[in-house]
Order: structure tokens, then sequence, then C-alpha cells
């Protein structure tokens, strides 16, 4: 796909004007988001990436395209396990339910500066040498098997760990022991401290940048394109904000996530083996974007019935042993 300077100056401009007006519409006074405030925004990001993504068909055809929804699908699915860290880390930092979304918000600015880094560097790499591919998939591979054995052990006591840029940041600069409301920054005894919301902010940022290392590979296995790579990378985590208020509550019920994300990252590691393969005269299939498409979106669904089927089962299970110990 042929992206000139002015594409790339505008989209970002495009995203940064859409970042801000999330901000002054619906972060700048901190409150308690809602179910309804929240469903809402998630409904206005995923309108908006689907209208890019016609754009794209309109402008460069149905290959970037789709290209694009399955960028977008995939990190959309691999960002909903990040939430189930970012739960943590706000338990970790005892946040007030008032500032979480501007936590979040922030946060995720982070995560999407570190990311088109990731991206930058990765689309360097794929240029100069097609055997990253192999490297990349098998990676992926070894992600999605490492996934199966986490999910399969189960561990009730989980804990946020803080990274080691994190901990070298909290040594050398003294922070407060309370919040003040959002500032960042205060001024006690003389001394300039920061408070625990630039602490917690930094620890969803960096972290994102974990799962960063296998989502940048993933996508590199379904485009090439940095363009794609960027933007499908920019709408999936835009609308994280929301989606983590509106299904905070439900991702227990997902006991199968980690699983349909296994399956997922282990097709996209053997597509890019197999593209790595051809790259170096093998004559192998390669997977089309048509199918990686439908093959992401019906293990995805899979995955939700199946979660929510185990879910409720769980739930009769556990209501029927209540009223046998009471009887």
């Amino acid at each position: 796909m042929d992206v000139s300077v002015s594409m790339w100056v505008g989209t970002i401009g495009v995203l940064l004007a859409l970042i801000v007006a999330d901000f002054f519409i619906g972060g700048r006074k901190p409150h308690e988001v809602s179910i309804r405030e929240a469903g809402i925004w998630t409904t206005v990001w995923i309108v908006l990436a689907a209208v890019f993504g016609g754009f794209l068909w309109w402008h460069s055809g149905s290959q970037p395209a789709g290209e694009f929804f399955a960028g977008y699908i995939t990190e959309k699915s691999l960002s909903v396990d990040n939430l189930f860290v970012f739960i943590l880390i706000m338990g970790k930092f005892a946040v007030p339910r008032i500032y979480q979304q501007r936590v979040l918000m922030f946060g995720v600015i982070i995560a999407l500066v570190l990311r088109a880094v990731f991206i930058a560097g990765g689309a360097a790499l794929v240029a100069q040498f097609s055997w990253v591919f192999f490297l990349f998939g098998g990676f992926l591979v070894w992600t999605a098997w490492k996934l199966i054995k986490e999910a399969r052990t189960e561990e009730e006591d989980e804990e946020f760990e803080e990274n080691r840029l994190l901990k070298s940041i909290e040594r050398r600069f003294p922070s407060t022991d309370r919040y003040h409301g959002t500032k960042l920054f205060v001024r006690e005894n003389g001394r300039r401290l920061m408070t625990p919301m630039l602490i917690v902010m930094l620890a969803i940022g960096t972290t994102d940048v974990l799962f960063a290392l296998d989502s940048i590979p993933a996508i590199f296995g379904l485009t090439q394109d940095p363009y794609v790579v960027f933007t499908a990378n920019a709408f999936a985590l835009m609308g994280l904000r929301q989606l983590y208020f509106l299904i905070g509550g439900l991702l227990k019920k997902l006991v199968h996530l980690s699983y349909g994300l296994s399956v997922i990252l282990g097709f996209i590691g053997v597509k890019l083996v197999l593209h790595a393969l051809h790259e170096q005269g093998v004559h192998v299939p390669e997977i089309g974007i048509p199918f990686s498409l439908g093959f992401i979106v019906v293990v995805l669904a899979v995955t939700t019935v199946t979660s929510l089927t185990a879910a409720r089962k769980q739930e009769r299970e556990a209501v029927a042993q209540a009223e046998k110990v009471d009887a």
C-alpha cells in the first residue's frame, strides 16, 4: 500500500484530534464511569474503526482493508487479555474509581507511543531481513503453547509485580503515599514529589509493552504494511479504556479466553512460517487474509460462547452446593 507523507501526517492528526475529543468530552472531569457511558463510547470507537476500514477500502482496495480488520480484531482480542492485568494494577495501587478512567487514558497513550516505536523497529527488520518471519512465527507458536500451559494452571492469588523500569523510577524519584486528585507531582516541605497517579499511569503504559511482544509480531503475520499495523493498533488501544469499564465485571466469565488467544497466535505463527518459507523460494501454500479474518472471528465467537456456557454451569453448581450446605 502506497502511503504518502501527507497521509501519515493526516492520519496521526486525526488520531490526536480523537484523543483530545475523548479527553474533553468524557475524561476531563474525574468521575465513575457508568456501564451506559462505557457502552456508548465503546460503540463509538468500534464505529470509527469500521469507518476507517471503509476508507481504506475506498482508497486502496479490499486487500489493505481486509488486513486492517483482521489486525484490528486480533489486537482487540489480545487487548482484552491486558484488562486482567490492568485490574491487578488498579488493585495494587488502590486507585479510587473516580480516577481510574484518567489513569487508563494516559496509560493507553503511553502504550500507544511505545508501540509505535516497536512497530517502526519491526517494519525496518521485516523490510531488510525476510528470515525475521521465522523468528516471529516461532515466537508466536511458543507464546501460544505458553498460554495453554498457563490456562491449565489455575492461579487463585494473582498479583501484579512491578517491572524493573518502574522500580528504578520509584527508587530515583521520591513519591507521596496518597493521591492528590489528578495531580502527577506535588510539593511537600520544599520537595517535589511524584504522586501514585503518575506511578500507576507508568505501570499501565510500560506493562503494555510486555503484551506488545506478542501482539506486534501477530499483526505482522497478517500484514507487513506499517501503516495498517499502526492504525490497527491505534484503534484497538484507544477504545481500551471504555472496554475496561464495560466488561470489567465479565472478564472472570471469559474462562476460555486464553485458549482462544493461544489458537489465534498459533495460527498466525504457522502463517508467518509459511510466508517465510515462501519468501525463501520454497513452494508452500500461503494463507490469505479472507481465511485468516474468518478463522479469527470464528475462534473468538466459539471461545465466547463456550466461556459463558462454562461460567453459567459453574454458577449453577455453586448455587446448588450452597443450597446443599444450608440444608
